[in-house]
């Protein structure tokens, strides 16, 4: 734990940070915060990209997270994520678990009035498929 952080009343903690966030913060920018509640193998929202940056963490469960360029990975309970927005494609954001919920909380910062999120066409991901994480390119 950092000095900043030693005097924290109990129960108080910092799961984590992420230094130079403000930049990616688009001017104007209002704060959303969402929850997303996945049943027991529910793969999550198509691939998709959001307006702005997020950081949240997982509340529940176990999430199948990948973004574009960046291995598949599973986030548990208690794990944090961050992700760019902008132009970055968000491939999977399913629940890992067969037999139970999983759950996410997040708060993005977007330009008002936009979607949450836009699903990406069928020529848009054939087109980006060479951004995406291959493990046989190394």
């Amino acid at each position: 734990m950092s000095a900043e952080h030693t005097h924290l009343p109990p129960g108080v903690e910092v799961i984590t940070t992420m230094p130079g966030a403000g930049a990616r913060i688009p001017a104007d920018a209002e704060a959303r915060s969402v929850k997303i509640t996945l049943a027991p193998g529910d793969p999550g929202a198509p691939p998709h990209r959001h307006p702005g940056p997020l950081f949240g963490y997982v509340t529940e469960g176990e999430v199948l997270f990948e973004l574009e360029g960046q291995p598949p990975r599973v986030l548990k309970a208690g794990d944090a994520v961050f992700e760019p927005g902008g132009d970055v494609v968000h491939y999977q954001g399913g629940n890992n678990l067969a037999d139970a919920q999983s759950q996410i909380v997040v708060t993005m910062f977007a330009p008002p009035g936009t979607p949450l999120l836009t699903v990406l066409s069928a020529d848009e991901l054939a087109e980006r498929r060479h951004l995406r994480f291959d493990p046989s390119r190394g």
